[in-house]
């Protein structure tokens, strides 16, 4: 039992428990970064600003400079249990964001590897204001950005997603988080991570908890491959998962969210030559594009059912539809849908598991409540090396000719992040010019 369902249990609410501090040493400083909502009449600029992601801020006692979990490991006598952490220790400000390779300018932000200080990336929020993350409501609207993915290459990902995050990172939720969205709190995704220090203001010294929430990844790439996909959940907001619920282990299906997620990716759906470097591919990631996601509801409206996930491109001053699949047994789908889900999971022999899951109208029921917009840049030093996003064959132990099997053309020998970080030591990602409204008024175009 937790430390509060255990303060409930004897009827007790101690709202002003001092519990998952912020730090007083450095002043918080978010980087402002503008973007436009857009209606039919036109589009009007946003204030908006960023924060940085609290498991990459100095986490330390609250009275000193001790390291919380120096090294990767829990201080013992700081943290002896989750409750104890929260209360001793304290989640830093960061002053200097270009010291973490984040950049923004106008509605400009860059995200660099910054290999001259180890090579990280970054994972960063989007805010309204200092101390609330931006709400984004989905359905019967567009999301658009520019992006110049020219500096990424094979085993990294510039990521651009949605969560259905706390839009206070969980400060009003629980008396045990009083940092809040101010200091990057409260993540969760559909991979459920366990990795966190924190979930719902408790700091995860036992190591049993994930964070599980509803995912719509908007842009997953580099420059050889993208893909888009819908991760819906069964449990509503940030669910603290524990054993199966997390989905962990050989049949991921089990868990609360849809793990793996129904991706469209061209390459993997049979055109290897719309995206990527050169002047031979329809979409040339050399050069800046436009990227437009819709989410197109049964009614047109913002309160129907979540039916389609289409994407549309702007390069050049053209339009370009989303390649059709083209691979046996598949029909020509061009956008993401629950049929479209249903097939690709029959054509690759998996389950479908965005449709047990509860598919686009899950998906939708998230978006409408709203969710928080999340920028990473990583490198994967997993088992993978990214080969699921950008891989010439994954699984390894894919037969070479298997439908699906290629989702692009890196064969992992530069994946790695250490060969990453030397080869391409300049490696990062600018997205610009977002824009967030009506279908069709974001860039001049209606599909």
């Amino acid at each position: 039992m937790s430390f509060i369902s255990t303060l409930f249990s004897f009827g007790l609410l101690f709202l002003s428990v001092n519990c998952q501090l912020a730090g007083t040493q450095t002043p918080e400083s978010h980087p402002k970064l503008a973007w436009k909502k857009c209606a039919k009449g036109g589009c009007a600029t946003q204030p908006g600003e960023v924060v940085l992601e609290a498991d990459y801020r100095w986490l330390h006692n609250k009275e000193g400079y001790n390291d919380c979990q120096p090294q990767g490991k829990w201080n013992a006598t700081l943290c002896p249990d989750p409750i104890t952490c929260a209360k001793n220790c304290a989640i830093e400000g960061v002053g200097k964001y270009d010291d973490y390779g984040i950049e923004t300018k106008g509605d400009a932000l860059t995200l660099k590897m910054n290999t001259k200080n180890g090579g990280y990336g970054q994972r960063i929020y989007f805010m309204g204001d200092d101390k609330t993350y931006q709400i984004f409501k989905l359905p019967n609207q567009e999301f658009t950005f520019d992006v110049e993915m020219g500096k990424l290459p094979c085993g990294t990902n510039g990521a651009l997603y949605f969560s259905e995050m706390d839009f206070d990172g969980g400060i009003s939720k629980y008396s045990t988080n009083q940092a809040g969205a101010k200091y990057g709190t409260g993540y969760c995704d559909a991979q459920c991570p366990k990795s966190l220090k924190f979930i719902h203001g408790e700091a995860t010294t036992e190591g049993k908890y994930g964070a599980c929430c509803n995912e719509m990844d908007i842009w997953e790439a580099n420059k050889i491959a993208t893909a888009y996909t819908p991760h819906p959940c069964t449990q509503p907001g940030v669910y603290r998962c524990s054993g199966k619920d997390c989905g962990d282990g050989a049949d991921k299906s089990l868990g609360v969210c849809d793990k793996p997620g129904c991706d469209l990716n061209a390459y993997r759906m049979g055109n290897q030559k719309f995206y990527g470097p050169g002047v031979g591919m329809t979409l040339n990631t050399e050069k800046k594009m436009t990227v437009v996601t819709q989410f197109l509801t049964k009614d047109h409206s913002t309160t129907g059912p979540l039916v389609e996930i289409r994407r549309l491109y702007v390069q050049d001053g053209q339009v370009i539809e989303h390649s059709q699949t083209s691979l046996p047994g598949l029909k020509a789908y061009d956008s993401i849908s629950d049929q479209f889900c249903v097939d690709r999971a029959k054509v690759f022999g998996e389950k479908d598991d965005t449709g047990s899951h509860g598919g686009l109208k899950v998906m939708g029921e998230s978006g409408a409540r709203g969710m928080v917009l999340v920028f990473a840049l990583w490198d994967d030093s997993g088992e993978s090396a990214m080969q699921w996003l950008d891989g010439a064959r994954w699984p390894k132990d894919a037969p070479v000719n298997a439908l699906g099997a290629a989702r692009g053309s890196c064969d992992g020998k530069e994946s790695a992040p250490a060969t990453i970080h030397k080869l391409y030591p300049d490696a990062g990602v600018t997205f610009s010019n977002i824009r967030f409204g009506d279908i069709g008024s974001t860039f001049g175009h209606r599909s």
